[in-house]
């Protein structure tokens, strides 16, 4: 493929590529792929299939793997490219750099040494997710991957549990089901939510459900591919301790603590650890 203009003045490019579907590249993406002087790719191997794949020629020119377990190598010996008065381009593996992708710390390097960055924008799983899940996008939160220990990340979920939009973040199909589990304990098992899966490949498949039914779907049958999952924003209205209080004491005449917990949580559509040990109190003051 040749370039339609004369070349790309020096800087860095960064450069989406696609998330599944080969075809979802841009025409400037291509240009930009064609015409900068370096490229850098987060897997060398992809881009390279991509390149091939759209009959873009390297014609000798450098293909540099940069990632995060390199970059602090890396990005000497790419600032020295664009002192040299080259162009770089940067693609990430798949979808939007800087989006969970190494790209950032070679961004702000090359801003800081005073050289020009600008985007060949693209596809990008949260987006594309976002415009399936059905779930409001007025506001969204994208908080990337949760911790790998589940101590930790109940603890990430109950911080983000009064975010004011929709929740949106990226898992291994390995984790999603326990992920989705230590949702719906921290969030509310009845929070609507959504799964989207190897999103614009031949199997894309998205799933709509309460936290709690989704949860128990993929500990029963493990997905394959990559995954987005995504939460309905929590309810905005104020719940006084008051109402919380009386439904409690109001469940516990018939139910376990642990029954009522779950009830009186799914009812306010609120956390249900924190009711869980109002319950736990209330119930021993009554046994005492």
């Amino acid at each position: 493929m040749k370039p339609d203009k004369g070349g790309l003045s020096p800087g860095l490019t960064l450069v989406a590529t696609p998330i599944g579907n080969a075809r979802d590249i841009t025409l400037r993406a291509l240009d930009v792929l064609a015409e900068a002087d370096v490229l850098a790719a987060e897997d060398t191997r992809a881009l390279r299939r991509l390149l091939e794949i759209h009959g873009v020629a390297l014609n000798g020119r450098p293909v540099l793997a940069y990632h995060e377990h390199n970059g602090a190598k890396m990005r000497p010996r790419l600032l020295a490219e664009l002192a040299a008065g080259k162009s770089l381009a940067y693609a990430s593996e798949a979808g939007t750099p800087m989006i969970s992708d190494p790209g950032f710390d070679l961004a702000r390097a090359v801003q800081e040494a005073g050289y020009p960055v600008t985007s060949a924008p693209g596809a990008s799983a949260v987006v594309t997710a976002l415009t399936l899940a059905g779930l409001p996008t007025d506001r969204f939160f994208f908080a990337g991957f949760l911790p790998n220990q589940a101590a930790q990340r109940r603890r990430a979920l109950g911080e983000l549990a009064d975010v004011p939009g929709t929740l949106v973040f990226y898992e291994s199909p390995r984790r999603v089901a326990a992920m989705l589990a230590d949702a719906a304990e921290v969030l509310g098992g009845t929070r609507p939510a959504a799964v989207a899966r190897e999103l614009t490949k031949r199997f894309e498949e998205l799933r709509r459900a309460p936290l709690a039914e989704l949860a128990e779907s993929y500990a029963e049958s493990p997905p394959k591919g990559e995954v987005v999952v995504l939460v309905d924003r929590g309810r905005s209205e104020k719940i006084s301790e008051m109402d919380v209080t009386r439904s409690l004491e109001t469940a516990l005449e018939t139910m376990s603590v642990r029954d009522a917990a779950d009830y009186v949580a799914a009812m306010y559509g609120i956390r249900k650890r924190p009711v869980y040990q109002e319950a736990m109190k209330m119930q021993k003051d009554r046994d005492g």
